[in-house]
């Protein structure tokens, strides 16, 4: 086949696509009433195409220029008389119908693959106008500027930090520091909106989960606060034991995403422990029907003052680790991570993780972060021993325990 007709099917194919949510959008509208739909887009796609290949024959790229500027002063004019007949000021459909036009041209005179991804990315985009307006809606000001005062310093202090160790033992890089504090706060924000999203009224279980991305120990906190008033506080400790299933999962994430090779030590024994947290969780939280709420357990994680916060005591962890691992070896490192795990597992977690780099062994830094692991295990239940009564914090520290000896057993079974 002809490579330019395949690339033209391309450019007839993302305005389809487009045209096919425009036009289910508009599916309630009299025939003849609209503008544009899936077949109008789709020829605008092809005749971006169209014009883009005449401008490759004749070398004449004001071909595709003087195209484009027609097409959209005619399609912007009968929009403007449509939504003149409609008293609407949206302007979303001529802006489609120009990245129609433009991916049909990339995709003939450009990176076809490209522009295919596009060309879904703009129909998902506009099919998703009720998610990301109820999105809009639901978060406040101060999450907002707090994302915005995120990127802008990701954007513009990220790439003028110096990428080398500033210490002798080759601990602290300020770039590396920064990226992974970034990292980390994207991965909680995840779980943040879903708690904005989803709200804590859907009940115990997806109030828990979702917060236990931001912070498995601020969720326990609070389940074993409402557990003191609470009649039967079983279901809590179950809901607190699904957390510690996120909170281990959330780190194999973690591991896979910055340090692949590590997983290979730390996956069986820690996938072990989620699947026992799990399922003893389940059987508690399945003792009450009722729907209760959880409480307020997560904050923003992109607050500039916690997150610097992180950001330093990671850059004291990754400096201390490195330097007990030079000093002692793989005691040191085990003893620093314990230290740090008991207060942030994130923190302890990905301070070992960079020590790969300095050849430190990755068996040596799986049981680093294993200790972590554990470490912030034993914080939790005693945190819950302090903020809940008997009947919350027995039943956890009794999953906690079937936990670390399903995970003890799995790391030692294959040595023996």
């Amino acid at each position: 086949m002809d490579p330019l007709i395949a690339r033209l099917g391309l450019a007839l194919a993302i305005g389809l696509l487009v045209g096919l949510e425009r036009g289910w959008q508009e599916r309630d509208a009299p025939d003849r009433s609209r503008t544009a739909g899936i077949r109008t887009f789709g020829i605008s796609g092809l005749l971006g195409g169209v014009l883009a290949a005449l401008a490759n024959a004749l070398s004449a790229v004001s071909v595709l220029v003087g195209g484009f500027v027609a097409f959209a002063a005619i399609f912007a004019w009968y929009k403007a008389r449509e939504a003149v007949h409609d008293e609407d000021f949206s302007v979303t459909s001529v802006i489609a119908g120009l990245g129609v036009f433009a991916l049909g041209a990339l995709s003939v005179a450009g990176d076809y693959q490209a522009a295919a991804a596009g060309g879904a990315a703009l129909a998902a985009v506009l099919a998703s106008r009720e998610i990301l307006h109820g999105l809009l809606k639901r978060l406040t000001w101060i999450e907002l500027r707090s994302a915005l005062i995120l990127a802008v310093m990701t954007a513009i202090v990220l790439p003028l930090l110096p990428n080398r160790t500033m210490d002798p033992w080759g601990g602290f890089n300020p770039w590396e520091v920064w990226f992974l504090t970034v990292l980390m706060a994207s991965i909680s924000f995840a779980g943040y909106i879903a708690v904005r999203v989803l709200g804590n009224a859907r009940g115990l279980l997806v109030s828990s989960l979702a917060g236990a991305i931001v912070s498995s120990t601020a969720v326990t906190v609070a389940l074993a606060r409402n557990a003191a008033s609470a009649s039967n506080p079983l279901p809590l400790a179950g809901a607190a034991s699904l957390a510690a299933m996120v909170s281990v999962v959330r780190v194999c994430a973690v591991v896979l995403i910055i340090e692949p090779s590590v997983f290979a030590s730390i996956g069986i024994p820690a996938i072990a422990a989620a699947l026992s947290f799990a399922a003893f969780g389940a059987l508690l939280l399945a003792r009450d029907s009722g729907d209760r709420e959880a409480g307020a357990i997560a904050r923003n994680p992109f607050e500039l003052g916690p997150l610097l916060l992180f950001a330093l005591l990671f850059a004291v962890v990754a400096t201390a680790s490195a330097g007990l691992a030079a000093q002692f070896g793989g005691r040191g490192l085990l003893a620093s991570s314990m230290l740090a795990g008991a207060f942030d597992v994130d923190v302890s977690v990905l301070g070992a993780l960079r020590l790969v780099k300095h050849a430190v062994p990755v068996e040596t830094v799986g049981q680093a972060v294993l200790a972590a692991l554990a470490a912030n295990a034993i914080g939790r239940l005693s945190l819950a021993v302090f903020a809940g009564p008997a009947r919350f914090w027995l039943p956890l520290a009794g999953t906690t325990l079937i936990a670390a000896t399903a995970g003890t057993c799995a790391l030692l079974l294959p040595r023996l």
